[in-house]
């Protein structure tokens, strides 16, 4: 029964856990700034690349997960852990994606004011695209660090649940300092 908590349940607990915790961010934004949100999406280009790389990029991290969390004969399937840790740097490039948009949508806005009257409404309208494309930004880099997070908490506390169980079994191997996903090795004593 152990085996299996900790072969099947934990894996899919602390892979489900930044699925849950995407889930909780969208159901904490106001109704109205959501609604107001994916409208103005509708037309900018820029957010969908932001939205579907970042979306995408974490679907694969939490497949990728999975497959990290899976304890095999004396160890995880670290084999997954390079690919983990590559995707996961994309983080960084989406508040980055966010930036471009917000400078372009200000300069759009900035270049169609000229000496003719220009309304509150046209300039909100023009500059609405920047703070969507920042939202959409930062909210994708939150969510690609996740699963990396996730992966490396959850390998200490299955570790933790199979020593304190069996440590002979843990005993016999080693991992690298220079491990991505977890430095800190099992010390051998």
């Amino acid at each position: 029964m152990r085996a299996f908590w900790i072969k099947r349940v934990l894996p899919f607990f602390f892979t489900s856990l930044p699925l849950l915790f995407a889930a909780c961010v969208l159901a904490a934004i106001p109704p109205a700034a959501l609604r107001d949100y994916l409208e103005r999406i509708r037309t900018s280009p820029l957010d969908w690349v932001i939205l579907g790389s970042g979306s995408l990029f974490f679907l694969v991290q939490l497949r990728i997960s999975v497959q990290a969390l899976t304890w095999q004969q004396d160890d995880f399937h670290i084999a997954s852990d390079r690919w983990l840790s590559q995707l996961a740097q994309t983080a960084e490039w989406f508040p980055l994606l966010g930036l471009i948009g917000t400078v372009a949508a200000i300069l759009q806005t900035f270049s169609s004011i000229s000496s003719s009257a220009v309304t509150p409404q046209e300039i909100i309208r023009k500059y609405a695209p920047a703070i969507t494309a920042t939202g959409g930004g930062l909210l994708m880099a939150l969510i690609n660090i996740l699963p990396s997070w996730t992966v490396s908490i959850g390998r200490e506390l299955i570790r933790n649940i199979i020593m304190s169980s069996d440590p002979p079994t843990m005993m016999h191997y080693q991992i690298s300092n220079s491990h991505p996903i977890n430095p800190h090795p099992i010390r051998q004593d």
